[in-house]
């Protein structure tokens, strides 16, 4: 391709309107850059806090440490944010920082590849063409649900639909109910709709680990100091980051996880009475080995008579209901996918293709990976925000999120001081680093905690934890390190006529 470029070229093109996408777009606008463009594929803003919309949906991260660090927000309600607020706040942070005229809403990516003869990225999306000197995806692992392979799943005659995808319009009063699955969104959402359900059949296929939920309103009065105090609420905010980095010692030394595996049997023991029911809700691994979880209603609500804990595996759905192993059929009015998400095999990895016609998926074969979650060789000028690694088990996600966006405006600093215009990095590097996480992540709870987790790929490698404290994350990517990276000056604008770049490094 030599000069053409579609109409609509943009120096920046952002995928998603998250946290990740929001943060990385206030950042390039505070460095004085307006010419940027977030592509959103929804109507609005907020990524899996305006996707999760099921009753009960609430973060599992404290609310002072879940938000931007240079966005406080003095009026949680609670200390634990539920699902409009966080949304709510999403929008607001857009709004007061300029982002809003940059989202284009309606805009899915279904395919971007670099063009190596304009040194750019070429994006297409459901409403049309574009083009990119840098792409930057800020689409999470909990963006698109998974829905589960079992037999007959689509000759069920009566309503179903995913937890992230809730049907508000239907009515479950009275009805008879399955869930299956028993993640963050089932101990969230089961308490909600037991009370008004004629039958609740709960699918489990593996207990989880559940600790009491240490949730309180936040009063008014702490409030106004934040509000007319800043200083305050970051001084809380700093105490509350560093005890949660205590949290990850047992899941980096499982042997000392025998404290809090203590406490949550103390939970059970307290809230289950029933032993036979109690004996199917305890785990059988290691804690931290899956998500762990925060609810103080959801065993009690199990305890009740018209709830039933199935623990035999579903041999198929049909027309009428479940089919279990053990030659049972329940029928059911509705079933509720509490299935998770698609995250080692995250569909957007099938839409970036690198410098060799490659994609993602194709180049990571089922098993991510990336240098500092963030870039990946063989794809210049593309950056990955929550990437590869970058997960977490006792933290919260935005601190991870602010570091990578520093990392990206350090690159691009220098670059700008360089005058390259391409940047990526070395193969030999990625590796090497990946070898170092893979290798501090053998004797943590998730790699051999004893359980089947989403955390690892089919393989038995963990593409998705960063091992131990989120603080050296941060402290290495405080600053870009050009020797890791091959540069190289663009000598011409873009659209020109070709002419060869000349190496900076490489």
């Amino acid at each position: 391709m030599s000069g053409e470029l579609p109409k609509g070229h943009h120096r920046f093109a952002i995928i998603g309107t998250g946290f990740a996408g929001l943060g990385m777009a206030i950042r390039l606008k505070e460095d004085g850059i307006e010419d940027f463009v977030l592509l959103e594929r929804a109507n609005e803003l907020g990524g899996t806090w305006r996707d999760n919309t099921y009753p009960g949906c609430e973060c599992d991260v404290p609310s002072l440490l879940y938000s931007f660090s240079f966005a406080p927000n003095p009026t949680w309600s609670q200390t634990f944010s539920p699902q409009p607020e966080i949304w709510e706040y999403l929008r607001r942070v857009s709004t007061e920082h300029g982002i809003d005229p940059h989202i284009r809403y309606g805009h899915e990516v279904t395919s971007a590849h670099w063009d190596a003869g304009e040194e750019l990225w070429r994006v297409e999306t459901s409403a049309g063409s574009l083009t990119a000197e840098f792409l930057i995806t800020g689409a999470g692992g909990l963006a698109d649900p998974k829905l589960p392979d079992i037999d007959g799943i689509d000759t069920f005659k009566g309503t179903i639909f995913h937890s992230a995808r809730w049907n508000h319009e239907h009515e479950l009063s009275g009805e008879r109910v399955a869930v299956i699955g028993t993640g963050a969104s089932t101990i969230q959402l089961v308490p909600q709709i037991q009370p008004r359900v004629g039958k609740l059949h709960l699918f489990q296929r593996t207990p989880p680990w559940i600790v009491p939920r240490r949730n309180r309103m936040i009063s008014r009065g702490e409030q106004l100091l934040y509000r007319l105090l800043p200083a305050a609420q970051r001084l809380m905010r700093g105490a509350i980051y560093a005890a949660r980095e205590l949290f990850v010692v047992p899941f980096m030394h499982p042997a000392v996880s025998v404290l809090p595996e203590r406490a949550a049997r103390r939970h059970l023991h307290r809230q289950v009475q029933d032993p036979a029911l109690r004996a199917r809700l305890e785990p059988t691994y290691r804690i931290g080995c899956k998500r762990i979880l925060l609810s103080n209603e959801y065993y009690p609500a199990l305890t009740q008579p018209n709830v039933e804990l199935i623990t035999d595996s579903i041999r198929a759905v049909t027309p009428n209901g479940i089919l279990t192993s053990d030659g049972l059929e329940r029928e059911l009015d509705t079933i509720i996918l509490a299935t998770g998400f698609h995250v080692v095999d995250m569909p957007i990895g099938e839409r970036v293709h690198g410098s060799d016609g490659r994609t993602l998926a194709e180049v990571w074969q089922g098993s991510p990976q990336a240098y500092l979650g963030t870039t990946v060789a063989g794809f210049p000028n593309l950056f990955i925000l929550t990437g590869p690694n970058t997960g977490l088990g006792h933290t919260s996600i935005v601190f991870m999120i602010e570091a990578q966006v520093q990392y990206v405006m350090d690159c691009l600093r220098h670059l700008s001081a360089e005058e390259a215009g391409v940047v990526e990095v070395r193969e030999e590097v990625m590796r090497r680093y990946n070898e170092e996480l893979q290798e501090r992540l053998q004797g943590s709870v998730w790699n051999s905690g004893g359980c089947s987790s989403w955390y690892l790929d089919d393989a038995g490698r963990n593409p998705i934890i960063w091992p131990g404290s989120t603080w050296p994350f941060h402290q290495r990517l405080r600053h870009f390190h050009p020797e890791e990276y091959r540069l190289s000056r663009r000598v011409r604008p873009v659209g020109a006529p070709a002419e060869p770049t000349e190496a900076l490094t490489g």
